[in-house]
């Protein structure tokens, strides 16, 4: 299992931020700075309802295959894990985890055609928090992309790790400075954000 320094000190409590804050910090860091400051604000949408629908339907069908679906001989899976882990500062539930006798391996759900960059670091954080949690080694995770019923392979390696790490560590200085980040480069992403009329230098 590999290490990190981390430059920021994380509360022995139950950790602030979630994996799915992180996932959000990736697509545009604004959200997780109002969903910390607006708790009440944000609804839920059509396509968060729609994607815990179809991961919920995904379970019933993953029962029926086998894990060689995965290239894995043998091993025994565990759904909708809940971890959580003050030396990362960080929580979360993971869709699905497959046990083998010498390694761990997060699974995540997802209602997308694509493995998008922020997904495949989700995975890595929660193979980060398996570690941690179950002291057994994760070298590599899965996404599972709901609508092309295939599964991408994401290696859990030293950058994509120190990327998690990193991650962590500006949104827990965002924290504590209460500074309100950047907007994410991409606009595109401001038309359709529930947040955008708190936004007032974005399009």
């Amino acid at each position: 299992m590999n290490e990190s320094t981390h430059t920021v000190a994380y509360s022995t409590s139950e950790p602030v931020f979630t994996v799915t804050d992180l996932k959000q910090w990736l697509y545009c860091p604004r959200i997780v700075y109002y969903h910390l400051c607006l708790p009440d604000i944000r609804p839920t949408t059509f396509h968060m309802r729609a994607g815990k629908e179809a991961g919920k339907g995904e379970e019933t069908r993953e029962a029926r295959r086998t894990l060689r679906w995965y290239g894995i001989e043998g091993g025994k899976r565990h759904y909708n894990v809940y971890l959580s882990s003050a030396h990362h500062g960080l929580r979360g539930t993971v869709d699905m985890v497959i046990e083998t006798e010498d390694e761990l391996i997060p699974v995540d759900f997802k209602l997308s055609r694509r493995p998008r960059y922020h997904f495949r670091l989700q995975v890595a954080a929660y193979a980060l928090l398996l570690e941690d949690c179950w002291r057994k080694p994760v070298r590599r995770g899965f996404l599972y992309l709901i609508p092309l019923k295939h599964h991408c392979e994401i290696p859990i390696e030293a950058p994509i790790r120190e990327t998690v790490h990193s991650t962590i560590e500006a949104m827990y200085r965002m924290l504590q400075s209460e500074a309100i980040p950047p907007a994410t480069e991409s606009h595109h992403k401001c038309r359709v954000c529930e947040f955008r009329r708190f936004c007032n230098d974005t399009v």
